[in-house]
């Protein structure tokens, strides 16, 4: 009697598991497809932009749009090639200016994000919640909205015409000091005691214990605060050809003719995205891998 028991809980047992897998295949299949379908559509966008690229001029005015090309052409990129030749200030000045005001504000944004998360995260100060506060409340506010302060605070500091001007709304974004905070609040606070006793300043507990502990965050803002400003220059702070970026100029040289100019205005596209693209599948990597070993505690 009791062996038949024992394999009947044993053939129940077996039905439950095989029963148990189909759902984990059927549920693992659904998430799959799900997550095929949003990848799809938020890829559409750049798939879009750059078919409008390929196509040549009598396929890319009909109505209804297709979503393929017939005869592939590199015809718009020749013609953006050429008309940026034409223009009096060479194409490397602008493309010069982009990486420099890019790179230097995404890299004293992170700097100094930084170095304002911590003091907010481990340091307990009169004004930290409230202060804090008002950081959530920068979070509701799109760039668009907090354009003409900013547009009025660099007018009276003189630094219009000039690279700060792009460069100094960058660094105190809200995003990147918040992700960066609720990120430091993972260290141990034995870890940062045990460097106080021995001596250490808070300048090398930041830089030598802190920010070795925070790369994701670090990678993860840098990639966000890179795109931001890569596709957020405004043309409104600089007025001097010398200093505009690359993205003002193809927008001058689409807009002089924006019919006859449209599909070099599409190439344009294509290549302002292609930069976003490089930084993201390069610390993507690094991002996966450090937030895998994030984890700390007590």
């Amino acid at each position: 009697m009791r062996e038949k028991k024992q394999a009947k809980r044993f053939t129940l047992g077996k039905k439950k598991m095989g029963m148990n897998n189909r759902r984990s295949k059927i549920g693992n299949g659904f998430v799959i497809l799900l997550l095929l379908l949003l990848g799809a559509f938020m890829a559409f966008p750049l798939y879009y932009t750059l078919i409008q690229s390929l196509k040549p001029s009598e396929e890319l005015f009909q109505f209804p749009p297709r979503l393929y090309v017939l005869r592939p052409t590199l015809e718009h990129y020749t013609e953006l090639s050429q008309l940026m030749s034409n223009m009096w200030v060479p194409f490397s000045r602008y493309l010069f200016n982009t990486l420099f005001v890019t790179l230097a504000g995404t890299i004293f944004h992170v700097l100094f994000a930084g170095m304002a998360a911590y003091p907010l995260a481990k340091h307990k100060f009169p004004g930290r919640d409230a202060l804090f506060a008002v950081i959530l409340l920068g979070l509701m506010f799109v760039g668009q909205v907090t354009f003409l302060p900013s547009f009025i605070i660099i007018a009276k500091l003189n630094m219009l015409n000039t690279y700060w001007a792009y460069i100094c709304p960058s660094i105190g974004a809200s995003l990147g000091l918040f992700l960066i905070k609720q990120f430091i609040e993972q260290i141990p606070d034995a870890l940062i005691e045990a460097a106080r006793i021995d001596g250490t300043n808070e300048w090398r507990v930041y830089f030598q214990i802190v920010m070795p502990n925070i790369k994701p965050a670090i990678l993860t803002v840098f990639i966000f605060q890179f795109v931001n400003i890569w596709n957020g220059l405004s043309k409104e702070l600089v007025y001097e050809e010398q200093l505009k970026v690359v993205k003002v100029a193809l927008e001058q040289v689409s807009a002089s003719n924006a019919y006859a100019r449209m599909g070099s205005g599409m190439a344009g596209s294509v290549l302002l995205m292609i930069p976003p693209i490089v930084v993201f599948i390069l610390m993507q990597r690094n991002v996966v891998e450090t937030m895998t070993f994030a984890g700390m505690k007590d």
